[in-house]
This record gives C-alpha cells, sequence and structure tokens, in this order.
C-alpha cells in the first residue's frame, strides 16, 4: 500500500513539474539548443585552445573571456536540456476544449475601455512575445482568461487600475 502511495505521490509532483509549451515554442528551444551544441561550444572550445597557444594563462585576458563564455554556454545548454525534459508539449490544433480559453488558445478580445480588438495566444513563459500577440500563461490577463468563454468579460487588474475585456472568440489553432 505504502509503495502505491508513493509512486502515485511521485507521479503528481512529475506532472506538476511539467512546463507547459506549445509545438512551435519546443521546436525553438529545440533549434537553440542544437546551434548551441553545434556552433557555440565548438567556437568556445577553440577559443579556449587559441588562448592557452599564448602562454601565461594567469595575465590572458582572451582565456579568462573565452572560459567565461564557456561557462554561459554550457548554462544555458543546461537550461534548455532542463525545459525541453520538463516540458509538456502542446498543440493547440488538436485541443477540445469545447470553446474554453485554454493553454494554447488564440482568443479575439475586445477592450471595453476603448473599444479596440486584439488577438492573443496564451503560451508558455519562454515564447511569450507581445508584439507577436503571444502572451504567457502567468500574465495577468492571461490567467483571467483561463476557463472564460466566448461572450464572456474578463476583469484584468492593470497597473493603471481594473481593464475590462470581452471575448469575442476562442480558437484552437
Amino acid at each position: 500500500m505504502n509503495i502505491v502511495l508513493l509512486f502515485f505521490h511521485g507521479k503528481r509532483n512529475q506532472v506538476m513539474n511539467a512546463i507547459p509549451i506549445t509545438q512551435a515554442g519546443a521546436e525553438k528551444l529545440r533549434a537553440e539548443l542544437h546551434e548551441m551544441k553545434t556552433v557555440h561550444r565548438p567556437a568556445v572550445i577553440a577559443a579556449i585552445a587559441e588562448a592557452r597557444s599564448h602562454g601565461d594563462l594567469s595575465e590572458n585576458a582572451e582565456y579568462d573571456a573565452a572560459k567565461e563564455r564557456q561557462g554561459f554556454i554550457e548554462g544555458r545548454i543546461a537550461e534548455l536540456e532542463s525545459k525541453l525534459s520538463n516540458a509538456q508539449i502542446i498543440n493547440p490544433a488538436t485541443l477540445n476544449a469545447d470553446g474554453a480559453c485554454v493553454f494554447g488558445a488564440t482568443i479575439d478580445l475586445m477592450d471595453l475601455g476603448n473599444n479596440t480588438t486584439v488577438t492573443y495566444q496564451i503560451v508558455g513563459d519562454d515564447e511569450a512575445d507581445i508584439k507577436q500577440g503571444k502572451i504567457s500563461i502567468s500574465s495577468p490577463i492571461a490567467r483571467a482568461l483561463i476557463g472564460k468563454y466566448a461572450g464572456d468579460i474578463a476583469e484584468v487588474q492593470a497597473p493603471g487600475g481594473v481593464r475590462e475585456y470581452e471575448i469575442l472568440d476562442v480558437k484552437y489553432i
């Protein structure tokens, strides 16, 4: 009995540590990881070898800079690998959320304060880019939208006060 409880407890923690990300976001992280491993890592290794060939390492600024760059690259590689191993990849096109605002959904909104319309896709923290209409799942507006449907009003606490948005349409694309 205790073994089964530990198993389920471990599974629950594993799911809680999952980082939601869209397929496009995961591909972007994979591409960056590939570039770090195949371009940047070999380049910094060559720079370290070149700097070593200049002699005394104790006063070699090139060597120090290359080692610092290597530390950054190795840290970024570890970070990307961790994010990808913990990623819960979600394809918005395959979602069936019955019209609800969920992770990955693209939502058309009307700002009731100034009657302008905007379109946002709710994405993971690493994918967020307001210029591209992608908002983080942890942003105040995304949190206000989650679980709502077309026709609902979402109230968002903004720095200038509460803003209201009417949800015009929810798409899974």
